[in-house]
């Protein structure tokens, strides 16, 4: 059994592992690269082995750092299965299909305005290409052992990171080999917490916060204070948001806030992004993925006013009143959110409020680092807004929340991986398992291959 680390080394974004046996060669998770230039030309590289040579693909979860490449995959050869959850798949029938259309719309928009290097940009892939992937899909039950390929089964238990994410379990029938995906908080507000494993013989670890602490203060109280503070000034608070998990976690927030009266109630709060509307209904279908009952669903569903046409979004842009603005993407790399960046982000008054981890090269980390413009369709836009951070909204388990979960394990794996994290995460939350469990643990390389005997 070979394993081959094809992204979320060095970096949270980009997840690929590439399991080959002797009768085998399975994708785990197909994500995309996201933030630094060289890391997203990362792409638009040639596949490193064939895509009609590879079996099956396995996700752990939606995300498009985890399932956003499918479409390519799929475009140039992919024939197999693509096996996850149910509420993942319904996800990703969601997200696949915005996000082909989100790069169609950038490059369209990039060849109007002619501010790329290229002529004419084209996508890296199209609406079309997502919708004929997910015709690939197969959903699995959690719990129930699946063969996902000749001599190989696959296992889901509950990752808690967003509705469907999954901890995986392969076994060849010699060995067993765990992704933990995106592992989710021990006490989250929505989400169920992750299932605990009792033993495997290799583990992939991700490292997103591995080497922190999220602050156990309610991250409500900064939501509050900020918005409160903002439309004091008569100014407009943008919160830059994923649609998937993190949306809801803000809508559900502000819904508890306006209800406690620690917010105006009478505050517009707009929603812009159809796709998050559609991923918060999908928790009334998904009941027993998180912890909210059917009174609080709805609440969530009608915390904000939905913005669904691009011209309601645009004229929210003219609006001289205080107001609160999600849209997506959450580390503003794209989507609607840009727009309203470029209304907001010049005046002092505003607040650009960030809800989640902020990768190194995207705008927001950017934004967050201190710089005093922002460069948006090819132009730099004057950064005067208020800039801020909740650092313990995040969908991720801390350095001490992983190590408690890896504390329930019987015995310990053979050898631990530590990928999707930035260097001093990834490196960080291997010093702490090697010193507090005495587990064998490596950081990989991009594209390193290592034998699983």
């Amino acid at each position: 059994m070979q394993l081959k680390f094809l992204g979320a080394t060095g970096t949270v974004t980009g997840s690929k592992y590439l399991l080959s046996t002797g009768s085998a060669t399975i994708l785990i998770d197909c994500g995309l690269f996201q933030g630094y230039k060289q890391l997203r030309l990362r792409n638009w590289e040639e596949f490193p082995v064939a895509p009609y040579a590879i079996d099956a693909v396995v996700l752990t979860h939606a995300h498009l750092d985890h399932s956003g490449y499918l479409p390519i995959l799929v475009r140039d050869g992919f024939r197999g299965k693509i096996y996850c959850s149910e509420a993942t798949f319904d996800l990703c029938k969601i997200l696949l299909p915005d996000s082909g259309r989100l790069l169609e719309e950038e490059a369209n928009h990039a060849n109007r305005h002619s501010y790329s290097r290229h002529a004419p940009a084209l996508p890296l892939y199209t609406e079309e290409d997502a919708l004929r992937a997910l015709d690939f899909f197969q959903p699995i039950p959690f719990g129930q052992p699946r063969q996902v390929a000749a001599g190989l089964t696959a296992q889901l238990a509950l990752g808690g990171h967003i509705l469907g994410a999954a901890i995986v379990t392969l076994n060849d029938g010699q060995r067993t080999l765990t992704f933990s995906g995106d592992l989710g908080r021990l006490h989250d507000a929505i989400m169920v917490e992750p299932s605990l494993v009792a033993q495997t013989d290799y583990l992939v670890l991700e490292s997103t916060y591995g080497n922190r602490t999220h602050d156990p203060a309610d991250p409500a109280v900064v939501l509050g204070q900020v918005i409160r503070e903002t439309a004091a000034r008569g100014g407009v608070t943008v919160i830059p948001s994923f649609a998937v998990g993190r949306a809801q976690s803000l809508l559900y927030e502000i819904y508890r806030l306006k209800q406690r009266g620690e917010i105006p109630a009478l505050l517009p709060v707009y929603l812009n992004s159809p796709m998050a509307l559609d991923t918060t209904a999908l928790y009334q279908k998904h009941r027993k993925l998180h912890r909210l009952s059917q009174q609080e669903c709805q609440a969530m569903c009608h915390a904000a006013r939905i913005v669904n046409s691009v011209e309601e979004s645009v004229a929210l842009n003219q609006q001289q009143m205080p107001m609160v603005i999600i849209a997506a993407s959450g580390m503003a790399t794209g989507g609607r959110v840009l727009h309203h960046l470029k209304a907001f982000a010049p005046d002092s008054r505003n607040t650009i409020l960030f809800a989640g981890f902020q990768a190194g090269g995207t705008r927001g980390r950017a934004m967050l680092d201190g710089i005093d413009a922002i460069k948006i369709h090819g132009e730099y836009v004057p950064l005067r807004a208020q800039v801020r951070q909740i650092d313990n909204l995040s969908a991720h388990a801390d350095g001490n929340e992983i190590l408690s979960w890896l504390g329930h394990f019987k015995q310990p794996p053979r050898q631990v991986f530590i990928t999707h994290g930035e260097p001093d995460a990834a490196d960080g939350l291997r010093r702490r398992i090697e010193e507090t469990l005495h587990w064998p643990c490596r950081v990989p390389e991009y594209k390193e291959q290592v034998e699983l005997l």
